[in-house]
């Protein structure tokens, strides 16, 4: 452990959150979201939100206090670090059934699993089921979800609302330059 400091993670699945608990101990693990948990200015030197989780903020106002909780929580130097699929890109337009992941299972069972856009994005969000199928289940499960895909310059207006600014942004996890090209907007902010 390279970090000194205090580690705390925000969760609001009950269920990963006991999974987060058994992989990483070390972790202060909190049920919650941003919307439900507040911090005081400066506890965090760095806050990161991954797995795209960013792109599940559907609405402004839930956009908006997410980006006011987490400049509340940043320190005068803190960092706020996370992705979003570059709309320009149009990740979705790949998600068929016809292609099809195998994944392995915890169980060591094969799974096979695949997306479907329900069809044309409403503005700058997408609706699209994914599809687990394989020996766990007596029949394929569907999950139904909806991502919003942001372009840079609403990105830079989201957090500058909330009193954050733009400090790096990369196309891709190899820090490459963001283009309209790129899979991904890997943007790293700060407070204003």
């Amino acid at each position: 452990d390279l970090h000194g400091g205090r580690l705390t993670g925000l969760e609001p699945a009950a269920a990963m959150l006991v999974q987060a608990r058994r992989a990483e101990p070390a972790v202060e693990w909190v049920l919650g979201d941003l919307r439900t948990r507040r911090w005081d200015t400066d506890d965090f030197d760095l806050v990161v939100m991954t797995g795209h989780a960013f792109q599940e903020l559907l609405g402004d106002e839930e956009l908006r206090a997410a980006l006011t909780a987490v400049r509340c929580a940043l320190s005068a130097t803190g960092r706020f670090v996370f992705e979003t699929r570059n709309p320009a890109a149009r990740a979705w337009e790949g998600w068929t059934p016809d292609r099809v992941r195998h994944v392995t299972g915890p169980d060591g069972r094969a799974v096979r699993v695949w997306h479907e856009v329900e069809g044309p994005p409403s503005g700058e969000r997408v609706t699209f089921t994914e599809t687990y199928e394989g020996a766990p289940w007596p029949q394929p499960q569907v999950c139904r979800s909806t991502l919003r895909f942001l372009a840079p310059d609403a990105l830079a207006g989201f957090l500058g609302g909330a009193g954050l600014e733009v400090v790096e942004q990369y196309g891709d996890w190899a820090r490459g330059p963001l283009s309209p090209g790129s899979p991904e907007i890997i943007t790293v902010a700060r407070r204003t």
